[in-house]
């Protein structure tokens, strides 16, 4: 279409070139009818080739062209612009790296998942059949924690930037690939031999038993919960134990989901209907082991907090002799970085004592973690009660990142999986290697496992909806090990074993 105008433009401009030839005067006159005498004024002589003529045809040769010109460069613009039948413009296609990463990542996340299931359905497996009955099992647990282990490590140092290569990095991507895949195969080669040792139609009563067992126990732990939040609300300041606000509350929802689960399956167990019986049994020893998760929180928190307050005394002593040798340590130290970490220190410290001195309610471990921080620049290596309590604040910010995790899970991404389970690698490690920055780490994996369920929402209210299609019953923004889109909880296993068993739903 844009060359056929162009086409037209030209022979419009060459017709009009030549239409004063077709109309100029050939010398022959037509005869008239006289009709008398008429004055005819003389006109003046117009030349054959008049500027008049050549100027417009011109004009509209160069506007045709003009007008061509602008159609290729809008046929091709929109050739570069190309648009899907939705409207949008069509995305780049992705690249094999692009579509490795978010594959690595989504199985980080389903392999965590699958190593937790799995230790949770174990500790019911052992409370009924002993340790050693279950052993094999639990060594499956631990090579699939190793193997995942192993891939949150790479994941961890791919996110630094390490390697470079992109070659090389498209490579440890698949090796975090095939670290995940290696641990769900673990666990779903053991799914058998787990389910024979945990036969429903042989020994689902004994099983009940050890699940309404756990049940009753934890129903009596939580008014002591509540009673323990309570005292330390009264002897410590509200920061002390905010992040276990609310848990006492979560546990008892757990508890209640666990309560239904329980007499459900009890009455199939009686009536000899044991088809879905283990599904059931399963779906309340998920919310039992949720509930043991946030009351330990909570005593667990209570014993750090006193411990914590017994120490300051003494960290703040380790904490001046660390201060008294800097200048003869730090030789190596430019005088005024040195003088400047002195007076940091000083500030600090002082701060601290005033804290104490205030007759304030105050957070015993965020202090002894303020002492660690402000006196780990002046020294080269730490007195030892300096040492223990890093140490001690170290352990208390990476349980309370896995509890959180481990009771929130549904909603938590891989960077506050990936981060935990660097800080617990060097809690772990004999001795414990580089404790401050386990400290940090496990600090920012609480972090960003915050703001995953804040993104993801808390759908508090649906704590008891079962509905086909859905992977289980809400409850602070993660799911509970209620039916799957299959129907059925997950389960000890892996990809495809841990939704094996059936649930009827209500």
């Amino acid at each position: 279409m844009r060359v056929a105008r162009a086409v037209l433009g030209g022979a419009v401009g060459l017709v009009w070139l030549l239409l004063p030839g077709m109309t100029i005067n050939s010398g022959s006159a037509v005869a008239l009818p006289r009709a008398g005498p008429v004055t005819v004024a003389a006109a003046p002589r117009q030349d054959e080739t008049s500027a008049a003529y050549l100027a417009l045809p011109l004009v509209v040769v160069v506007a045709a062209g003009v007008l061509a010109g602008y159609g290729y460069v809008r046929r091709t613009r929109r050739a570069r612009t190309r648009t899907t039948p939705g409207g949008g413009p069509t995305a780049p296609p992705s690249s094999p790296s692009d579509e490795l990463d978010e594959q690595s990542r989504e199985l980080l996340v389903q392999a965590d998942d699958w190593v937790r299931t799995s230790g949770e359905e174990l500790g019911f497996a052992e409370a009924r059949f002993g340790a050693a009955a279950v052993e094999p099992f639990a060594q499956v647990v631990r090579e699939a924690k190793a193997e995942l282990a192993a891939a949150f490590r790479m994941r961890l140092r791919y996110d630094q930037g390490v390697p470079e290569d992109p070659a090389a990095r498209r490579q440890a991507l698949a090796g975090v690939v095939g670290r995940c895949e290696e641990a769900g195969r673990l666990l779903d080669a053991a799914a058998d031999g787990f389910d024979e040792l945990r036969d429903p139609d042989r020994d689902i009563g004994g099983a009940l038993e050890v699940a309404e067992a756990r049940f009753r126990e934890l129903t009596g732990r939580t008014a002591a919960a509540e009673a323990v939040l309570t005292d330390l609300a009264r002897r410590y300041a509200p920061s002390a134990s905010e992040h276990v606000t609310g848990y006492a509350e979560q546990a008892k929802d757990r508890l209640m989901f666990a309560t239904v689960r329980l007499n459900q399956a009890r009455q199939e167990a009686d009536r000899g209907e044991n088809g879905h019986t283990a599904g059931q049994l399963r779906a309340a020893e998920g919310a039992v082991a949720q509930a043991a998760v946030f009351l330990d929180g909570i005593e667990r928190l209570a014993a750090e907090l006193d411990k914590a307050a017994a120490m300051i005394p003494a960290a703040l002593s380790g904490a001046e002799a660390e201060r008294a040798g800097t200048a003869d340590r730090l030789t190596d130290v430019p005088a005024g970085e040195t003088r400047a970490r002195i007076l940091h220190a000083d500030s600090v410290l002082a701060s601290v004592r005033q804290e104490l001195t205030s007759g304030r309610l105050y957070d015993p471990l965020d202090v002894l973690h303020r002492i660690v921080e402000a006196t780990a620049p002046l020294a080269t290596g730490r007195t030892g009660v300096l040492s223990a309590a890093a140490l001690l604040t170290a352990r208390s910010a990476t349980a309370a990142a896995a509890d959180f995790i481990t009771t929130h899970r549904g909603a938590v991404g891989t960077t506050a999986r990936t981060l935990l389970a660097e800080a617990e690698r060097l809690l772990a490690s004999r001795p414990p290697a580089d404790v401050p920055h386990a400290d940090t780490l496990a600090r920012e994996a609480r972090d960003h496992a915050e703001q995953d369920t804040r993104t993801h929402g808390n759908p508090y209210a649906e704590a008891d909806t079962h509905t086909p299609g859905t992977a289980g019953a809400v409850l602070g923004g993660i799911l509970l090990p209620g039916p799957s889109p299959t129907g059925t909880p997950p389960s000890f296993g892996g990809p495809r074993t841990r939704n094996r068993r059936s649930l009827q739903l209500v």
